[in-house]
């Protein structure tokens, strides 16, 4: 039996690096299955749709047209992955129109898999917010994101009790590098010849920790 993936990233604060997984985690699947649709839903610049124009789209959720849009897209078993870059402004009202909608059952009976990367950091609005999930989100598909380049030392103890997935500190020049807006992952892999630069090594071990998330949730769905 088919099932899709709607990789939800978020935080309900701004500069965590969210949009950085979102990028990652787009360009790791398009090169694996050679398909995904994104969704930026950001008021600012650095957005999604900028880096990945060619499978991005906007969206939005303030409005009921803009949500009942959103969901039409992501509530469909059609086999190709789905990423919401979720902007900081709309984690309260995404999450609140999720809940009424029993978005999480409608999208299981349907053969979607909804899997929530929760940015974390050490301040008071996440430690808020993350709860919300609690609520609406399986253990096996919320999964906490240690930017170590924005957290430096441990996670809080309340993000660590489920999945975790690190993404290790890069030197500023290195963060610096990546953040241009014609920079491409996978295209670096490709063109870099020596695997042992830390940028090769750090984009390999990002790809393959996602990765390792697919095949968890495979494996739940056996």
């Amino acid at each position: 039996m088919r099932h899709t993936p709607v990789y939800i990233i978020c935080s309900p604060r701004p500069l965590v690096g969210k949009t950085l997984v979102a990028r990652l985690l787009s360009e790791f699947l398009l090169l694996k299955s050679g398909e995904v649709t994104a969704f930026d839903v950001n008021l600012k610049e650095p957005s999604l749709l900028e880096y990945l124009p060619d499978i991005t789209e906007t969206a939005e959720v303030d409005n009921t047209f803009g949500k009942m849009a959103l969901m039409d897209r992501v509530i469909v078993d059609d086999g190709v992955a789905k990423v919401i870059d979720l902007g900081f402004h709309a984690f309260d009202e995404f999450f609140k129109m999720t809940e009424e909608i029993g978005f999480v059952k409608e999208a299981v009976r349907r053969g979607v898999v909804p899997v929530v990367l929760f940015v974390g950091d050490t301040d008071r609005v996440s430690a808020r917010s993350y709860p919300t999930l609690q609520r609406q989100i399986p253990p096996s598909s919320l999964v906490t994101v240690d930017n170590e380049y924005i957290v430096r030392g441990e996670l809080p103890q309340a993000f660590s009790a489920g999945k975790i997935l690190r993404i290790g500190a890069l030197p500023t020049f290195l963060k610096t590098y990546i953040d241009r807006l014609s920079f491409s992952f996978t295209d670096y892999l490709r063109s870099e010849k020596d695997s042992s630069t830390e940028l090769h090594q750090w984009i390999r071990r990002n790809y393959f920790s996602f990765r390792e998330l697919e095949l968890s949730l495979i494996l739940q769905q056996s």
